[in-house]
């Protein structure tokens, strides 16, 4: 029986044909049509067969003209196809953004280096450098229609608290592209792999996937940020080398593989930060020596050799001077404060506040960020943020006295200005 479905298919136009005779017979049986009728009615109908003949003609090129062309802009995605009947999409969802979505995913991806490099320098304090260079770099990788591994491998290397992950939370935010961040201090031990690429079978957790296996599956175009990425197991580094490679991670508990081409991964790390300081210095404007130094530096400092061959680039993030701290002291406080649901007035930061934080980065150079500083700040205003709070204040001014730092409640007029102590 199947084997005659073929067949029968490929005779279903004559079968159509012979149905349409006997279904003209029959009906004219039923009229009582005789021969001599149907020859008298073609004869009058006679005059008008050229007038229909030239007008069915005109009707098949105008056709077959709107066809052509429908097709090729169609192709070119500047046109869609129309049936009609109201398409299912067109009555369920938004069919033009689909379709833009579709023309975005196939197309070849362009991105502005200047912009990408502007929007990053706008949030990450004092290092304008690596902005540009790595806004440069994707710009060239993401062009690229064949790839056979990811869009790229960036090391991000420097003291701590001078934005690095910063960096790639913004890279992921101004490209438009999901984070999955995962912090390697956690993956120290050799088992560690199986939450990030999943249990094998018969093993606990066999039945979901990897953290790492399962965020590609869903969000292939991810930014893959590795924190403090020289402190994970010698064994969680050999798994990555496959993502590096040949450009796909293995899934343990069902064997899939899990195509990284279309993924970024930054990969950040706190160690030989005096070495790549003075290397960075040294050559600004040798890149290529910056580069093969900086390896060499962090391969003396233990960096396992595997993972600098893999590298595409290492950004050097220099440490924080002068206003920079500032700067970053600023955002952070602001962003403390707001964790309690209060807001900063405007130059609500006491200047001498700011001037002692960076008196303090000075004095301990590269053992304290301002982050850490940022945490002793509020230490000591904790307290008063949230007595503000409890008296229904919307908005605070810090404050730097003799009793420490304190927030003060800060309303539009002087009178009404309440000091909320520690």
């Amino acid at each position: 029986m199947k084997a005659l479905l073929p067949a029968l298919n490929r005779l279903m136009p004559v079968m159509m044909v012979i149905f349409l005779i006997l279904a003209s017979l029959q009906a004219a049986a039923s009229l009582h049509l005789s021969l001599a009728s149907l020859t008298h009615f073609m004869e009058w109908c006679a005059p008008a067969f050229p007038v229909l003949m030239g007008g069915s003609s005109l009707l098949v090129l105008a056709g077959m003209m709107f066809e052509t062309r429908a097709e090729r802009l169609a192709r070119k995605g500047l046109r869609r196809r129309r049936g009609w009947m109201m398409d299912v999409l067109a009555r369920l969802t938004n069919r033009t953004a689909l379709e833009e979505m579709m023309a975005r995913e196939q197309k070849e991806t362009v991105i502005d280096a200047e912009e990408l490099a502007a929007g990053l320098r706008a949030r990450v304090i004092g290092q304008d450098q690596v902005c540009e260079d790595i806004a440069a770099q994707l710009r060239r990788r993401m062009a690229l229609q064949v790839r056979g591994k990811p869009v790229g491998i960036f090391l991000l290397a420097g003291p701590p608290g001078t934005g690095k992950t910063y960096l790639a939370k913004q890279m992921a935010r101004q490209l438009d592209r999901p984070l999955l961040h995962f912090d390697m201090t956690q993956m120290s031990s050799p088992h560690a792999a199986t939450q990030l690429f999943g249990s094998p079978k018969g093993y606990v957790g066999s039945d979901t996937f990897g953290k790492l296996t399962g965020g590609l599956k869903e969000k292939p175009d991810a930014v893959v940020l590795l924190d403090e990425i020289e402190k994970a197991h010698p064994d969680v580094f050999k798994k990555f080398l496959t993502a590096w490679n040949d450009g796909h991670v293995t899934e343990a508990s069902t064997g899939q593989q899990i195509s990284t081409v279309r993924a970024i991964f930054v990969l950040t790390s706190n160690i030989a930060t005096d070495a790549l300081s003075e290397i960075a210095d040294r050559l600004a404007d040798e890149p290529d020596r910056m580069r093969a130094e900086s390896v060499e530096a962090l391969r003396q400092a233990g960096f396992a050799p595997e993972v600098l061959n893999r590298l595409d680039r290492i950004f050097v993030f220099r440490a924080l001077t002068g206003l920079d701290v500032a700067r970053v002291a600023a955002l952070e406080i602001e962003a403390m404060i707001e964790s309690y649901g209060l807001k900063v007035e405007t130059g609500g930061i006491d200047a001498s506040l700011l001037f002692e934080v960076m008196r303090r980065q000075s004095k301990m150079g590269a053992a304290a960020s301002a982050r850490d500083l940022v945490r002793s700040i509020e230490d000591m205003m904790s307290d008063s943020l949230i007595s503000a709070r409890q008296q229904g204040a919307k908005m605070v001014r810090v404050v730097s006295g003799e009793d420490g730092v304190t927030a003060e409640i800060a309303n539009d007029t002087e009178a009404q200005r309440v000091r909320v102590l520690r």
